[in-house]
């Protein structure tokens, strides 16, 4: 027999977590992951920082808003899951002019050699700093997330892949792994499967693309001062940062890719640390794990949330791209309050996300 629940999510990474954490509590729900554990792909698989001058206008005032929101919780959790950590970024004066936007101001050449020692100074003539950038502790986020939706009633099923979905009535009845679900809103937030699970649920899927990027954990020479910036090429070649005693690097790719449990290319990261040990002091050596996630982007950019006009009952939760963790709560205040008024209505005409969103989108199928 299914089990009824007002509202089913599919997907356990970041967005999904979000919201069912922003919604237990108000309606039932359940959480249906396809793999053993949550958060196993891009989730786990992030940089870990939130830069308030990155991404597109949207997505920046996304993330001022989900700062907010994290900062707001921090102090009653056992670890806090943001830190200040700036970010920097470098390059040719007039690219990194172009790149700068939100909250990074421009320093000058002997301010950013100060804040990271480790950069050869012949490596860039430009630099710009964003301040209000937090390094975010990505396992704590979505731990807090996952005992406050388990808290406030709603049932979490991992190992349970999508199968079938059809319309039933006014709702949905949903087949997951060995379970059955009916319900009368059916939110899609796979990441790269996103478009997968539409079309396994009848409806048109929206050209949602996974682009790969990978980053690694090396050991060093010289070793990041603590409290180092977040240093990132302002073409996007690459990003590097402490981690520890050692280093995070990533060659910031954006290559195209199917949905699939992604494994870093081989000479990849080697050519990243060939490159680094030309502009930094660092002396990168040892690889101690590599990885790669997959960010899931719409073709504008932009994310994706809202009712499918064409097929009742089922919300897009998607296309968060590389800015899951920044944009996700934001994101999940504004679909919970969607998704509780109905989707005859928006949400409430104060909600700054809205207000974010409709700028660029608010029609999923304009």
């Amino acid at each position: 027999m299914a089990a009824t629940y007002e509202v089913v999510i599919v997907g356990g990474g970041i967005a999904g977590l979000s919201l069912a954490s922003a919604l237990a509590g108000k309606c039932s729900v359940a959480l249906v992951e396809a793999e053993q554990e949550l958060a196993y792909h891009s989730s786990s698989r992030s940089a870990r920082q939130l830069i308030p001058s990155y991404g597109p206008a949207v997505v920046q005032e996304l993330t001022v808003r989900t700062l907010e929101l994290i900062a707001a919780r921090d102090a009653s959790l056992p670890e806090p899951v943001l830190s200040r950590r700036s970010f920097m970024l470098i390059g040719d004066e007039e690219t990194v002019r172009a790149g700068a936007s939100g909250q990074m101001q421009m320093i000058s050449h002997a301010e950013a050699l100060e804040l990271c020692p480790v950069l050869k100074p012949g490596a860039f003539s430009g630099a710009g700093l964003d301040t209000g950038s937090f390094g975010c502790n990505a396992p704590v986020l979505l731990e807090d997330h996952r005992t406050r939706a388990v808290a406030a009633g709603a049932d979490i099923v991992t190992g349970a892949r999508l199968h079938s979905a059809q319309r039933l009535g006014s709702g949905w009845e949903i087949g997951a792994g060995q379970e059955a679900f009916q319900t009368g809103v059916l939110v899609n937030a796979a990441g790269a499967w996103a478009d997968e699970v539409a079309v396994i649920s009848g409806v048109e899927k929206l050209g949602l693309q996974p682009y790969r990027r990978t980053a690694a954990v090396a050991a060093v020479e010289q070793s990041l001062p603590e409290g180092s910036p977040m240093v990132a090429a302002a073409d996007d070649s690459f990003y590097f940062r402490r981690e520890g005693a050692d280093v995070l690097v990533s060659p910031s790719e954006h290559v195209a890719s199917g949905p699939e449990d992604a494994r870093p290319f081989p000479g990849d990261i080697e050519r990243l640390i060939a490159r680094l040990n030309t502009l930094t002091t660092l002396g990168i050596g040892t690889v101690r794990r590599a990885w790669t996630g997959l960010r899931t982007e719409a073709a504008d950019g932009v994310p994706v949330a809202g009712f499918d006009a064409e097929a009742p009952g089922f919300y897009w939760l998607a296309g968060q791209g590389g800015y899951g963790f920044q944009t996700s709560s934001a994101i999940a205040e504004l679909a919970a309050a969607q998704i509780l008024a109905g989707p005859t209505r928006g949400a409430s005409p104060e909600s700054r996300t809205a207000e974010a969103l409709a700028a660029t989108r608010w029609s999923i199928r304009r």
